[in-house]
């Protein structure tokens, strides 16, 4: 039996973007087995996982930390793996992941690596010249790596919920934050939707957010009659299930548009200073259903992490929240709604 590692230590986007592939080929060679490493933390997103996948934790802000803790980690995997068969699928590419890969190689134990294309995304979001084409996805950056260990990575992944509940009343789902200001579109602005979304009848509005975020959500709660802030108040795994009963999700470029994907809910998404081109956009999700705008100086940021050099956010600003909600009706998930407007 061959024992694949795969590692996809973080962020929980990325990490949520690799189940589809993962998923699909430990389906299709039931006789391998794969062996997952990530951050802790994200455990509770294999849900429903195949029989020969398991999760092994990695605790980079405790005792995986450091040169160190790579070591005690390479100590603990030796001991964990019962076989002398072992492919290493890096879907990663950082500093950590590498020297795990450099440990199996010089062993003679074949590693994949990603290749993420950082040369055709910094000419994307290069302030000048730039060449705005859409770039492969990090899906398909992550079929690559099994390809190349001798894997057929094609999807054959129905969603970690494969049926979907019967609902008892019509849900849409806002989750507005994001780690990096170039991905949050205006709170004020966002409220506005919420309260347009809110004068429709028979609609249930779910927030969602982190507990540092609850505060902010719990306020529209209050204020706003069909409205219910769940930030802070789940774990990962219920927030999934509670997505999976909804008819859409409204997100930013988020961790929380790829953990709808997962669940096969349909998300109206919301771009900054990011782009849609640069890969990371949701699995399976309708690219009609995104709302940008067409400033030039878009994107500036592959994460949204850099200060926008025009200082005023514009690409964010400019996004009406009449064009969100236009979105959402387009959408169709809630005609009957609306006709009552």
């Amino acid at each position: 039996m061959t024992t694949t590692l795969v590692i996809r230590l973080s962020s929980l986007g990325d990490v949520a973007i690799a189940i589809p592939v993962l998923y699909s080929v430990a389906e299709k060679y039931p006789d391998d087995h794969f062996l997952m490493l990530t951050q802790n933390a994200w455990q509770s997103l294999f849900v429903n996982k195949p029989s020969n996948l398991a999760v092994f934790p990695v605790y980079t802000k405790g005792e995986h930390k450091g040169i160190r803790g790579i070591i005690r980690l390479l100590r603990e995997l030796s001991l964990f793996i019962q076989t002398e068969e072992i492919k290493v699928s890096d879907l990663h590419g950082v500093i950590r992941s590498f020297l795990i890969d450099w440990y199996f190689r010089f062993r003679g134990r074949p590693v994949a690596i990603i290749d993420k294309g950082r040369s055709d995304k910094r000419k994307l979001v290069r302030r000048k010249n730039k060449i705005l084409r859409p770039l492969k996805t990090s899906l398909e950056r992550y079929q690559e790596v099994f390809e190349k260990l001798g894997y057929d990575s094609s999807l054959c992944f129905n969603g970690l919920f494969p049926e979907k509940p019967v609902k008892k009343q019509i849900g849409i789902g806002i989750a507005p934050f994001a780690k990096h200001r170039g991905k949050i579109y205006p709170i004020e602005q966002m409220e506005e939707v919420v309260r347009r979304l809110n004068e429709l009848p028979d609609l249930r509005i779910i927030l969602y957010g982190s507990k540092q975020e609850s505060e902010q959500l719990e306020n529209w709660e209050k204020k706003y009659s069909n409205v219910t802030s769940v930030a802070g108040q789940m774990s990962l795994q219920e927030e999934l299930f509670l997505m999976n009963q909804m008819d859409l999700m409204v997100s930013m470029d988020s961790a929380n548009m790829h953990l709808a994907s997962l669940v096969d809910t349909p998300v109206v998404s919301i771009w900054g200073a990011t782009h849609p081109y640069t890969g990371f956009y949701g699995f399976n999700q309708d690219e009609s259903t995104i709302v940008q705008t067409d400033l030039p100086c878009r994107p500036c940021s592959i994460f949204g992490n850099k200060p926008c050099y025009r200082g005023d956010y514009a690409c964010l600003k400019q996004i009406t929240p009449e064009m969100i909600v236009d979105k959402i009706k387009m959408a169709g998930y809630f005609e009957s709604q609306f006709s009552h407007r």
